[in-house]
């Protein structure tokens, strides 16, 4: 062959954007396994077949390898970075030696590619893709040459829609292979196909889903069906396009099965071969006599033939009851690692209603038990559970749901079938932006209150200055918070990325609802719902100090201990304080109002209008009343006057005695409260009577106003009596003329009554912000750092239980026994925790301790929606919060009277964790698992007070038959005994506390540091726990379910909507430390950006 040096020189030295590839490689000839030289490095570029090697980038090529006749021979090590280039002629091979691994992948296929017959094979390919669309393509041309109404006629009417029951999957088929092709005869192949579609209209292939892998089998027999669901666009037209690959390297990874364009699919070395492919038109399939095609599997070019492909169509609506003995007959010599497709359908989730109605779900999963083994598929919900009437709401809340199927062998060789659902939540947003704006209004009031502190002493005064201006720092920041959190869009969940974002620190991390219903052969449906969500802590504000339950404890240690400028006032006590002003701004609006109401009804001469509006009048009142019978309200307002300038006391000795009188009697051991409020700077003379006349005003007011309406009926009854013997007429005149004297008479009373109201309200105002004022004053900055932590992990907690709540209500809306549990003796919410108890995460572990304990200031109400917004409502303040849940009128009339009159609805939290990773290990060796085992107790004890509550409150029959009281007994013993072990990450504790939860129908949460990896493997051993134990798994199968959840379930997405990867995020040295049934499937974990 002769070449043209010139030429071959000068293309050499053309710029580098002109080569395919260009870069540094080791090369030397190599005569069998010897090499002739040592490698010397030279500077290579790729121009179509040819290969330039140069001494440097700049210099002449001193030599040119053409690429034909040749193949690469790859190194499949990984630490090993060399290929060899080997000639049919017979001459030396070439070896290359690259940099680094990559780099010897990326020049192997560029240089496999390099030949002619590489690119014939790719010219040869697309001329078939450009015949399979060439008729469509005519159809699009014709447009050009016809009226508008004739295009309009061949647009989607064209096409054939396929016949299928509504709102079931538009078509289902199952794959098989035979006779597979290997490249080397001893290899065993692993293969998957991957199915694309080419749309008759867009001419575009695109990558639908894959199955999963079988191993070691050239006749595979796939598990993984394909699903295409109502609303995806095919027709009789639309071609399908199955690619059989062969993995080489399984531990590479989970295949990529996304919804993407075909030419983004990832690169065919990494970890994989092609073997063949074929296409169909889904018209062949669906009108087939026999229901199934077998096509033959082709290579690339088109010449050779690899194998056969079965495609067999899923009859919609069949199902064949077998045993499972001759359904996985050929089956059990297969090794199977399976992998579900990606994609999430739009499928509703099933409320209480709809898990006794299963015959559409029947429908759904009979189809599939003609398939051989445990299937699992995508798929939708019917109509008739996610309808108009009784899903609202829930829709309203949930979003972006991801639905799976399996099919499991139970111990009697019948089939179970298992629906796992995941989805995120709206809430995740709209609970804490509820609660930010809660706050701000909360210390916007604060501030303002202590502005109308009225005139203080230069001390306090400066004080006052101090607090307000760090208060209105704080207020800026909620506010621009707040409006970072209405900009934005896109996702209803925080990945566990962004964690440490500030704007987005009161969003709970990846918080989603996971859900399973399991349809028995022989029990009846069951549901199992699981909150998952990352541990609710301050993450932004870092652990450096610790969590919120150690400094808690520290800064009151310190407040305490200050110096004299301010009045120390225990916890206990501005608690307190908040409640007094909270009760004021609840209190005195409902007074006056119903004041008015009274003198209009007098005006109207109304008797019974007048007694129902003194009724409300009386008891709104009374509880304003009972609000300052606190002692605290009094010594405040001692010390307030003391803190004015120039006041004067009546009693020498009162401050001292005030201050004991007035402190919280539990907190009197303090010596410091008394010595502080002894250093006020005071005179001689104050009259402590006086808070007691203006207080006792208020009751005389109301027992005036109460006489004057007694008065006036009975005057009223008697003048009826007489007149309405005489003549009538006379008798309406005189009634027109005692409307007026009532309310003549009652309204100097009423006016009275509130400017006694109005002073009592001005006091108790003044005394309560000038305590909360020493409250900020004496831990400032530190105090409104601490609320902000408090806020932040309070805001998470609560958005995950507002989901658990109003799950838990949909679901169990037909179970009268526990909506009875439900107002009679409150909810019980079971935190799972898989902290460890070193370094970062005890500092998590803190926050999370307290802001779950937090929830119990939280109080549910129902109350029916009065619009199409079914949002929560959020009301209260710090220290107590209403969530006002929004039911549809048909959901509302199901609930018990007491529910449905705004009955308030407890809350019981209780938390118990259970470190598994490797810190924990540390923690156990080296460190301290004391916090762990605190938490652990005390919240046996809180769990021990709830059961006991129940069995006091609740009759027997209230649980479920298979759920005896003996049962529970039995469980919380052996929960203690298990918590008063201590032994090495003892997960026995959470098994139990998840089952004594779900016997008391309480909400299960999961949380790890972001509810992704630990909270995957404890979700999906949890599932397949309940299906051993209460569904009768097969004990062959456990393990196998076990890792098919764990590859190819709902949790492997969750992953990928986080981290853009399908890979749980551990290595092998981490599983080490794990317990055994908490490690992944290999090929499913690896280095992930968490």
């Amino acid at each position: 062959m002769r070449f043209n040096a010139k030429d071959l020189a000068l293309l050499a030295k053309r710029p580098s954007g002109c080569f395919d590839k260009e870069g540094k490689l080791k090369i030397c000839r190599v005569v069998g396994d010897e090499k002739l030289i040592e490698p010397r490095e030279r500077w290579c570029r790729l121009k179509g077949n040819l290969l330039f090697l140069m001494k440097n980038k700049s210099s002449e090529a001193s030599e040119v390898v053409i690429l034909e006749r040749c193949w690469v021979v790859e190194f499949r090590s990984k630490t090993d970075v060399s290929i060899i280039l080997k000639f049919q002629s017979g001459e030396p091979d070439l070896y290359l030696e690259a940099a680094s691994k990559p780099d010897c992948e990326a020049w192997a296929v560029a240089l496999g590619e390099a030949n002619s017959e590489g690119l014939r094979n790719k010219i040869q390919q697309l001329q078939r893709l450009i015949m399979e669309i060439k008729e469509e393509r005519a159809a699009d041309e014709a447009r050009q040459f016809l009226p508008s109404s004739q295009v309009d006629s061949l647009r989607e009417p064209q096409f054939t829609s396929i016949q299928r029951i509504a709102n079931e999957p538009k078509l289902e088929f199952s794959l098989a292979c035979k006779g597979l092709v290997a490249a080397t005869r001893d290899r065993k192949l692993n293969t998957f196909i991957q199915v694309s579609v080419v749309h008759p209209a867009e001419h575009i292939l695109t990558r639908y889903s894959s199955t999963e892998i079988v191993e070691g089998t050239r006749d595979p027999l796939f598990l993984t069906g394909v699903t295409f669901p109502p609303e995806y666009p095919i027709y009789e037209e639309t071609k399908i396009k199955l690619t059989v690959y062969d993995v080489k390297d399984k531990s590479q990874g989970t295949v990529r099965t996304s919804v993407l364009p075909d030419h983004k699919e990832p690169r065919a070395d990494v970890g994989r071969s092609f073997l063949g492919y074929t296409t169909f038109r889904v018209g062949d399939l669906v009108k087939s006599k026999e229901q199934q095609l077998t096509l033959t599997l082709r290579t690339s070019d088109g010449g050779k033939t690899v194998g056969t492909i079965e495609v067999n169509l899923v009859k919609m609506g069949e199902f064949e009851d077998g045993e499972m003995d001759h359904i996985t007959t050929d089956a059990q010599d297969q090794k199977f690692l399976c992998f579900l497709p990606l994609k999430s359908c739009s499928c509703g989730f099933l409320s209480a209603t709809c898990a006794h109605n299963t015959e559409n779900l029947e429908r759904m999963t009979d189809r599939r038990a003609k398939e051989e083994c445990a299937l699992v598929h995508e798929c939708t919900a019917p109509e008739g559970l996610s309808g108009k009437d009784n899903l609202p709401s829930l829709n309203a809340v949930l979003k972006n749901p991801i639905c799976k199927l399996y099919r499991f062998p139970t111990s009697d060789n019948k089939w179970m079938r298992i629906r796992e659902q995941m989805a995120e939540t709206t809430l995740s947003f709209h609970v804490p932006k509820e609660l930010i704006n809660l706050h701000i209004k909360e210390d916007m009031r604060r501030n303002q209150e202590l502005k109308d502190l009225g005139e203080l002493a230069p001390h306090w005064d400066n004080m006052r200055k101090s607090v307000i201006a760090h208060c209105d720092q704080m207020l800026s920041m909620y506010q621009d918070t707040l409006a970072e959190l209405g900009k934005h869009t896109g996702s209803s969940f925080k990945s566990s990325c962004s964690k440490g974002e500030k704007t987005l620190e009161f969003i709970p991390i990846n918080l989603h609802l996971q859900r399973m219903h399991v349809h028995s052969p022989r029990l009846k449906d069951a549901l199992y719902d699981v909150i998952t969500v990352g541990a609710p802590a301050a993450h932004f504000q870092g652990f450096k100090n610790g969590g919120l339950r150690k400094l808690l404890s520290k800064f009151e240690a310190e407040r305490r201990n200050t110096g004299y400028q301010c009045i120390y006032y225990s916890p206990e006590n501005t608690a307190k304080a908040k409640e007094v002003l909270s009760n004021i701004n609840h209190l005195q609006p409902l007074i006056s109002s119903h004041a008015d109401l009274l003198l209009n009804s007098a005006s109207q001469h109304s008797p019974d209008s007048l007694k129902n509006s003194l009724k409300m009048l009386s008891e709104k009142t009374e509880l304003f009343v009972h609000a300052f019978k606190d002692q605290l309200v009094r010594s405040a307002l001692l010390a307030l006057y003391t803190a004015r300038p120039g006041c004067v006391l009546k009693k020498p000795a009162v401050p001292r005695n005030s201050a004991e009188e007035g402190g919280d009697l539990k907190h009197q051991d303090h010596p410091s409260q008394i010595k502080r409020q002894d250093s006020i700077p005071h005179h001689s003379e104050y009259d402590e009577e006086e808070w007691d006349r203006v207080w006792a005003n208020v009751g005389k007011s109301l027992n005036c106003v109460i006489a004057m309406v007694d008065r006036l009926l009975e005057k009223d009854n008697s003048s009826k009596i007489k007149e309405g013997e005489s003549d009538p007429s006379a008798a309406d005149c005189k009634v027109l003329h005692a409307g007026g004297d009532w309310y003549e008479q009652l309204y100097p009373l009423v006016i009275t009554l509130k400017d006694c109201m109005g002073e009592v309200v001005t006091r108790a105002k003044q005394s309560m912000a000038f305590v909360l004022l020493q409250e900020l004053a004496c831990g400032l900055p530190q105090c409104l750092m601490l609320t902000l932590r408090r806020d932040i992990v309070f805001s998470q907690a609560l958005a995950g239980l507002v989901c658990g709540f109003i799950i838990k209500l949909h679901t169990s809306l037909h179970d009268q026994g526990f909506l009875q549990q439900l107002h009679t003796v409150g909810l019980l919410v079971q935190y799972e925790g898989l902290l460890s108890t070193y370094s970062e995460e005890a500092g998590m572990l803190e926050d999370m301790a307290v802001g779950i304990s937090d929830l119990q200031k939280v109080m549910f109400k129902v109350i029916e929606a009065k619009s199409e917004d079914f949002l929560p409502i959020i009301t209260g303040r710090r220290e107590h919060y209403v969530i006002e849940v929004q039911l549809p009128a048909k959901m509302f009339e199901l609930l018990p009277q007491e529910i449905k009159e705004g009955k308030l609805l407890r809350m019981y939290p209780v938390l118990f964790n259970v470190g598994i990773n490797e810190q924990q290990t540390l923690a156990e060796r080296f460190g301290d698992t004391t916090l762990q085992e605190n938490i652990n107790q005390e919240n046996l004890e809180l769990l021990k007070e709830y059961y006991n509550l129940f069995t006091e409150k609740m009759p027997p029959d209230c649980l479920p038959h298979f759920q005896e009281q003996n049962d529970l007994k039995g469980l919380l013993e052996n929960l203690h005994q298990n918590i008063q072990a201590k032994r090495r990450k003892n997960v026995e504790i959470m098994w139990l506390a998840a089952t004594i939860c779900r016997k008391l129908n309480g909400v299960r949460f999961t949380c790890c540091k972001s509810a992704k990896d630990r909270t995957s493997m404890s979700v999906t051993l949890e599932q397949c726990s309940i299906l051993r134990d209460e569904h009768q798994l097969h004990k062959d199968f456990f393990i196998r379910a076990l890792d098919c959840m764990r590859r190819e379930g709902c949790r492997i997405e969750n992953v990928l909507k986080n981290v853009k990867c399908r890979k749980y995020a551990f290595n092998m040295i981490q599983l080490m430390a794990f317990p055994k049934y908490y490690r992944p499937p290999e090929g499913t974990y690896g280095k992930a950006d968490t």
